[in-house]
C-alpha cells in the first residue's frame, strides 16, 4: 500500500470526465458478499482516493440486520479504521447509471498491511500459493437466484415473479412475462463482466446466469459485481432478486456452482492427461482429493447461512454427501465430460448466498492442499448419489460446519487464521441469534395444542 501515482489518478479522472462520468463508486465486499462503498465526485477523485478511502473496520462485523458483532479489533477496540484503495484496473462504466463508473477496492489496515478480513485479500493470498507452484487457477461461476415481487397477502410480503410450474429451460415471456431476464442480460453484457448465457431454472421464479471462466481473482470480481448488479436491476423494476439459499418451503434452493482448473505459465491445462485414469492428470486427481478431504470445512464458507442447510437433502440436486463422479450432477464434485483445454472440476457444494471471493478461495485452498500433498481421491460415485452408505455426509447445520472449519488448521493456514477466526466469530453470533428467535414454524406447530 502507499500513496497512488497522482498523475495516473488524474489521467483516469480526465478520461472518465471525457466519457461524461462524474461519479466513481468505490466498492468492496464485506464478509457476506454485500458491497460496501462510497460515491466520489470525479473532479475530486485523485485527491480523495490518493491516500485511500477510510471506513470503519466493524463493517466486517455488521450483520444483515445491522447488528455490530464485536470481532477482534472492532467494537471493543474503539471502532478503528480500514482504508480502501481502488484497483484502477477494475474501472467499469455502469450502463444503467449514466455518469457513474464503478471500481473495486482492496482494503488495508492503517499501517499499510492487508486487511486479513477482506474477502478479496483472502482470495489473493490463496492465488499466491498457486503461483508458488507455477500454476494459475481458473474459475467459472454459475449462480442461481429468485426474482420476487411485492404482495402484501403473501408470506413475508413477497410472491414469486412469473409464478408457473415446469418452466425449467423455457425462454421468452412464458417464464419471464416482463422480459426481466432478457433486459438484465443485455445490461450485464454492457457492464463488461463477461456473462455468456441465461435461462429459467427449475423452480418457479428462479433464474440462472453463467459467467465465462477466467483467472480466479477476475472471476470472483465479476461474480461479486454480478450479484450486486442483478439485485440493483431488479430494484429498478420494483422487484427483488435474492440469492438466498432456499427462500421457499415448496421450491428448491439456489446453487453457486464453480468450475475450476489450473494452467501453467504457458497456459497449458494441468487437469488433462489423455493417458491418465478417466483422462485426468495426477494434478487433477489430487485437486479432487483435496476438495473432498476438506469438504466439511468448505461447507461453512460455501454454505454460510442457517438457511443454507435447508437446501440439502435427498433428491434436491444439492449434494449432501462428500463424493465425486464423472458427469454426475448428484455428486458434490462433478467432472464434466470435456477434456483437453476444457478439463475441469465442478464444485456443486455451494449455494448462491456464498460470498464469491470466499467460495472460490475455499475451493482453491482445498485443491491446493490436495495438489501439494499428492492426495488420491476415493472411488468415484456410480449412479444416483444420495445413498449415505456410500459416502460421508456433509455437516447438516451451520454450527457443525463452523466446528469443522475451526478444526481444519491446514485450510485455515492457507485462508489466513485471522480471517477464519473473524468469520467463525461473526457466524457464531448468527447461530446464537437464531437460536433465540421464535419462528413462524414454532408457533404453527405448538401454539394450538400446547
Amino acid at each position: 500500500m502507499g500513496h497512488f501515482d497522482e498523475d495516473a489518478l488524474r489521467r483516469l479522472a480526465e478520461r472518465l470526465q471525457a466519457e461524461d462520468v462524474d461519479i466513481v463508486r468505490v466498492g468492496y465486499s464485506d464478509l457476506i458478499g454485500t458491497e460496501r462503498g462510497r460515491d466520489i465526485l470525479v473532479n475530486r477523485f485523485d485527491r480523495t482516493v490518493g491516500d485511500g478511502v477510510a471506513f470503519c473496520r466493524s463493517v466486517y462485523g455488521t450483520s444483515p440486520m445491522g447488528d455490530v458483532v464485536d470481532i477482534a479489533g472492532g467494537l471493543s477496540a474503539g471502532l478503528p479504521d480500514i482504508v480502501a484503495f481502488p484497483d484502477v484496473d477494475t474501472v467499469r462504466n455502469v450502463p444503467w447509471e449514466p455518469g457513474v463508473a464503478h471500481v473495486i477496492a482492496d482494503v488495508f489496515n492503517p499501517d499499510g498491511t492487508p486487511s486479513e478480513e477482506s474477502p478479496r485479500m483472502v482470495l489473493k493470498r490463496v492465488v499466491e500459493q498457486f503461483a508458488e507452484l507455477g500454476m494459475t487457477p481458473i474459475a467459472g461461476p454459475e449462480l442461481e437466484f429468485y426474482v420476487v415481487e411485492k404482495d402484501d397477502a403473501a408470506p413475508n410480503g413477497y410472491r414469486r415473479y412469473g409464478e408457473a410450474t415446469g418452466n425449467v429451460y423455457v425462454s421468452g415471456l412464458k417464464g419471464d412475462p416482463e422480459n426481466l431476464l432478457l433486459s438484465s442480460l443485455r445490461q450485464l453484457a454492457a457492464y463488461d463482466i463477461d456473462v455468456v448465457a441465461a435461462n429459467h431454472e427449475f423452480s418457479s421464479g428462479q433464474f440462472e446466469i453463467n459467467l465465462w471462466h477466467s483467472p480466479a481473482l477476475d472471476a470472483a470480481d465479476r461474480a461479486f459485481r454480478f450479484k450486486t448488479a442483478v439485485k440493483e436491476l431488479a430494484r429498478r423494476q420494483d422487484k427483488m432478486a435474492t440469492f438466498m439459499a432456499k427462500p421457499f418451503n415448496d421450491e428448491g434452493g439456489s446453487g453457486f456452482h464453480i468450475h475450476f482448473s489450473t494452467v501453467d505459465a504457458e497456459g497449458k491445462p494441468l487437469f488433462d492427461d489423455p493417458d491418465g485414469e478417466d483422462g485426468l492428470s495426477k494434478i487433477g486427481r489430487s485437486a479432487i482429493a483435496g476438495v473432498l478431504a476438506h469438504a466439511p470445512a468448505l461447507a461453512a464458507i460455501s454454505n454460510p447461512t442457517i438457511n443454507s442447510y435447508k437446501r440439502f437433502g435427498p433428491d434436491t440436486l444439492a449434494p449432501w454427501l462428500v463424493d465425486w463422479g464423472l458427469d454426475n450432477r448428484s455428486a458434490m464434485v462433478r467432472i464434466p465430460p470435456e477434456r483437453g483445454r476444457a478439463s475441469r472440476m465442478e464444485l456443486r457444494l455451494g449455494d448462491a448466498s456464498a460470498n464469491p471471493y470466499l467460495a472460490i478461495a475455499g475451493l482453491l485452498a482445498a485443491a491446493y492442499l490436495g495438489i501439494r500433498d499428492g492426495l488420491e481421491p476415493p472411488e468415484k460415485l456410480e449412479g444416483y448419489g444420495y445413498d449415505t452408505t456410500k459416502a460421508d455426509r456433509l455437516p447438516g447445520d451451520l454450527g457443525s460446519a463452523l466446528d469443522a472449519l475451526e478444526a481444519d488448521k491446514e485450510l485455515a493456514d492457507i485462508l489466513g487464521p485471522v480471517f477464519v477466526s473473524t468469520f467463525v466469530e461473526y457466524k457464531r453470533n448468527e447461530v446464537e441469534r437464531f437460536g433465540q428467535y421464535v419462528t413462524d414454524w414454532e408457533f404453527r406447530e405448538y401454539a394450538y395444542h400446547l
